[in-house]
């Protein structure tokens, strides 16, 4: 597919044209209430990120490189460039692997792409309401990226930072308040220069696994500044000669990127992680845990854990380098790790993923217990469903068995708002004191009657910090 029929506009001119007539009150109340909880939770990632060493590394960088601006760098305080601040807020965010997940084709982390509204909203001088605007339409297009590949691009060797390359611009540049014509070529400068490799989840995982996609973020804010003062783009970027869909084919259905938009809200079909690793362990980890706790079963009396699942999940989460995990990167997307992790803690969070605990060697005797094997059966079914099942060999010679078809935090099965409020304090309350946090949660829940996203950023700095 090349050009729409229907009007002979490339796809990102019928993109950046929904894009720049969307307002607040297009909104559906629930879409506005979406934004809200994922905000949250993004914002409780990112504080727990600010304490993460990759973190600390990439803020010496900006320190020393970051150019003046009003936007500001969550945790730190620090006000700088709007590229910067897109770049540190999103890795922040994205660091800990416990963002927002949705996977259709494609896997991707809608969130991921809100601190380009956060950047580019304090460079305009914006509101709570536009925030709002802002994450909406990430997620909009965003998600619809994901559903239009077949099969999806990670399939075939590439990274979801890709599909993130052309849809941070269009946040970027709503937020500036650029018109579509700027939008579309912002897209174009973006994307033709931001494809990713898949080799970042593959095999041996490094800090990049985390980086990429605000990379992707990164590029979209540039991109909008750019085309803010008349930079053009190639308008041909996604549906083109030598666009995304001539380079990567086979398949490609365009029109789910622009069919029936505004009639509903892709925000409100977006997951939320209960776990702080890669999206196909938790349903697995659902069902170990619950077996493990309803049977009070200790270590020792596990002879085997069988995990019957997707083949990427084998492929991705169990390769060799996934039974000898060493750092938290390779550890948060290795099923034996985590499996073993629900096994001798009885729980996954944060805390299951430090050095010390990574290397734990009541942990990491499990390991060679967990073997992950592909379904047929259950590839079928994905992605409508995530099903996975396990079955518990006990050294006394019973099988326990449970299968599922989704975990906690799908949009079949959400998260609470009082679930996303427990989430966002655990990681908020080290940093900012639970005073603060309680501060920042109180003035998120009430976005669309701030004044100032400036206003909103400055609840996110420690008191160390703002001292």
């Amino acid at each position: 597919m090349t050009k729409s029929s229907a009007t002979g506009e490339t796809i990102t001119a019928r993109m950046a044209r929904w894009a720049a007539r969307l307002e607040f009150d297009h909104l559906s109340d629930e879409a506005v209430h979406q934004a809200k909880r994922f905000l949250l939770d993004s914002f409780g990632c990112a504080l727990g990120g600010y304490l993460q060493p990759d973190v600390r590394i990439a803020l010496e960088v900006i320190e020393e490189i970051g150019g003046r601006g009003n936007a500001t760098v969550i945790g730190s305080g620090q006000k700088t460039d709007a590229v910067s601040a897109a770049l540190l807020n999103a890795l922040m965010i994205r660091v800990m692997d416990y963002n927002d997940i949705y996977w259709k084709q494609d896997p991707s982390h809608p969130s991921d792409l809100i601190p380009a509204a956060l950047a580019c909203g304090e460079r305009k001088g914006g509101s709570g309401r536009d925030l709002i605007v802002g994450i909406v339409l990430g997620h909009e297009f965003e998600m619809r990226m994901c559903e239009a590949a077949f099969p999806g691009i990670r399939e075939r060797g590439w990274h979801h930072a890709t599909l993130t390359a052309f849809v941070s611009p269009i946040v970027a540049g709503k937020m500036l308040g650029l018109g579509w014509e700027k939008i579309q070529h912002a897209v174009g400068i973006s994307a033709s220069r931001h494809a990713t490799l898949g080799a970042v989840t593959a095999g041996k995982l490094t800090m990049m696994k985390n980086t990429v996609d605000p990379m992707a973020t990164q590029s979209g804010v540039l991109a909008a500044l750019l085309a803010e003062k008349g930079y053009t783009g190639p308008e041909h970027v996604l549906d083109g000669k030598e666009g995304l869909v001539h380079c990567f084919g086979p398949e490609w259905k365009l029109e789910i990127l622009v069919d029936r938009l505004g009639e509903s809200w892709r925000i409100t079909e977006c997951g939320m992680k209960a776990y702080p690793t890669e999206a196909l362990t938790h349903t697995p980890i659902s069902i170990v845990l619950d077996l493990v706790k309803e049977n009070d079963l200790r270590p020792d009396q596990i002879e085997k854990v069988r995990i019957d699942s997707l083949a990427r999940a084998a492929d991705i989460l169990a390769d060799p380098t996934k039974y000898d995990p060493r750092s938290k990167e390779t550890a948060d997307h290795s099923l034996p790790y985590v499996i073993a992790a629900a096994i001798v803690d009885r729980q996954v969070t944060p805390a299951q993923f430090t050095q010390e605990k990574i290397m734990n060697p009541a942990i990491r005797a499990q390991l060679n217990k967990i073997e992950v094997k592909a379904d047929p059966e259950i590839e079928k079914l994905f992605p409508r469903l995530q099903r996975a099942r396990v079955t518990i060999r006990t050294v006394d010679g019973r099988d326990l068995t449970r299968q599922a078809d989704y975990p906690g935090g799908d949009p079949r099965q959400p998260l609470t708002d009082p679930e996303v409020e427990e989430k966002y304090h655990s990681l908020a309350d080290p940093v900012l004191t639970p005073g603060g946090a309680e501060r920042a949660k109180a003035a998120i829940w009430s976005l669309d009657k701030l004044p100032s996203i400036t206003g909103l950023m400055d609840l996110l700095i420690p008191p160390a910090a703002a001292s």
